[in-house]
């Protein structure tokens, strides 16, 4: 199989059921996509909504090794439609590889395209700029770095703490790079709030509720690095839930508020829920125990997993089991060395990861692993998992889904192919798109 085309097209004629527009979705999730000059953002002076750095790089290279695209930044996401395979609209949360064979550029009219093999495969729809990211706080701060949205608008994505309390080599998670992302904006002088201030998070918002007339902003996410003793003298909870509290008596019912944080005791959770939090996502990483206390050594060390998904089940019977949402990161299961050598070993654990917690009404969501360059998973594994491992992990997740009578969980926007808005893996482009649109 000598092409990139050749594999793709492969793996749509072996999964008939997965739709095509995923199968484009999660390659360019997970191998990246290159980008013309053309095809670049005038930042926040231009017309293109420009990638924000919400809390990852999600690139495939640092800063100073992604030329023009490190100046101009490249657009948030793109929308994927028609081409030869007549795509459905697709939105792809973007993630920068100079060398991907796939690249967005201008065509000899002026329209974008993406090309793979250097073949026109799909037209590209860039995210407008948004009316309220012209609009600067009174310290001058922007819209974009204090609360920047994603998924198309629908979600404004709170990075409250900005870098993470597991620390070095032995407490980090192996595939993340929030504290180097914090390292190299701040080497680049970019402006990057370490821990942002409740007062300019309402004042963002209020810019946000005024401009968004259409209220295409539905959820908030309130986030960041792990807590393990305390920031500005809160500990993990109240931090992250007295924003919540202040969000909600600001604007009550505005916007389904979510947050994601570490598992926590019942009463820390049952604090989440008293701060207004509607859903709550104690993301378990990775389901395999040898590869929790190999990739997630400080999630290992202070909790481990057995009592990690012990709070996942317990915060079922505050938030309710459809609000308890954990997160895992799809394709680290095959990383080198020590993952799993073949998809077959890798899907029937991370199978055997969603049946436990579906078991229990409990609904998890993936994002679909980005190999960035500074991590250790990252620099020995460049280019990801196989994008076979990705499709047939969504094939997977819907089968587990349908085996026990469990619909799309609430705060994601609309499920199914050409509906769906959840940018970072394509398990909601993956499902019936004929449900109603979600609510908790």
């Amino acid at each position: 199989m000598g092409s990139r085309t050749a594999l793709v097209e492969d793996l749509m004629e072996r999964f008939p059921h997965v739709p095509r527009e995923a199968v484009f979705k999660e390659d360019l999730l997970r191998g990246g996509v290159a980008f013309d000059d053309s095809a670049l953002s005038d930042n926040e002076g231009g017309d293109v909504k420009p990638k924000s750095y919400f809390i990852f790089s999600f690139d495939h290279g640092t800063l100073p090794e992604l030329g023009e695209a490190a100046l101009r930044r490249p657009p948030e996401e793109i929308i994927l439609t028609g081409g030869p395979y007549d795509l459905r609209r697709t939105v792809v949360s973007v993630r920068v590889n100079p060398s991907s064979p796939y690249r967005v550029a201008s065509d000899e009219h002026g329209m974008l395209g993406l090309y793979l093999d250097g073949k026109r495969i799909s037209d590209v729809g860039v995210p407008p700029m948004p009316e309220y990211y012209r609009h600067t706080l009174a310290n001058g701060k922007s819209v974009m770095e204090v609360a920047p949205t994603i998924q198309w608008g629908y979600l404004i994505y709170l990075t409250v703490f900005r870098v993470c309390q597991y620390f070095g080599a032995k407490e980090e998670c192996q595939y993340c790079d929030i504290n180097h992302n914090w390292r190299q904006h701040k080497a680049a002088g970019r402006p990057y709030t370490g821990v942002k201030d409740v007062e300019e998070v309402l004042e963002a918002l209020e810019i946000i509720d005024r401009y968004d007339t259409a209220k295409v902003s539905t959820a908030y996410t309130l986030t960041g690095g792990a807590i393990t003793s305390k920031v500005a003298g809160r500990d993990e909870a109240d931090f992250y839930g007295h924003y919540a509290k202040a969000i909600e008596e600001r604007f009550p019912g505005r916007w389904i508020g979510k947050v994601v944080a570490q598992a926590l005791p019942r009463d820390d959770v049952q604090r989440f829920k008293d701060y207004g939090v509607q859903i709550y996502h104690p993301n378990y990483e990775v389901w395999d125990r040898r590869l929790f206390e190999l990739y997630c050594p400080g999630k290992e060390r202070y909790v481990g997993r057995d009592e990690w998904h012990k709070r996942i089940l317990d915060s079922a019977e505050i938030f309710g089991a459809r609000n308890v949402i954990p997160n895992f990161v799809a394709g680290v299961e095959m990383a080198e060395p020590f993952g799993f050598t073949t998809v077959d070993e890798a899907i029937e654990s991370t199978t055997e990861g969603l049946r436990f917690f579906m078991s229990h009404g409990i609904t998890p969501r993936f994002t679909t692993w980005c190999p960035e360059v500074t991590t250790p998973l990252g620099k020995a594994n460049p280019q990801g998992a196989p994008l076979e491992y990705h499709i047939r992990l969504l094939e997977a997740y819907r089968s587990t889904m349908e085996d026990f009578g469990l619909s799309s969980p609430p705060g994601y926007g609309p499920p199914g192919p050409g509906n769906a808005v959840f940018s970072v893996s394509s398990f909601m482009d993956s499902l019936p798109a004929n449900e109603e649109a979600q609510a908790v």
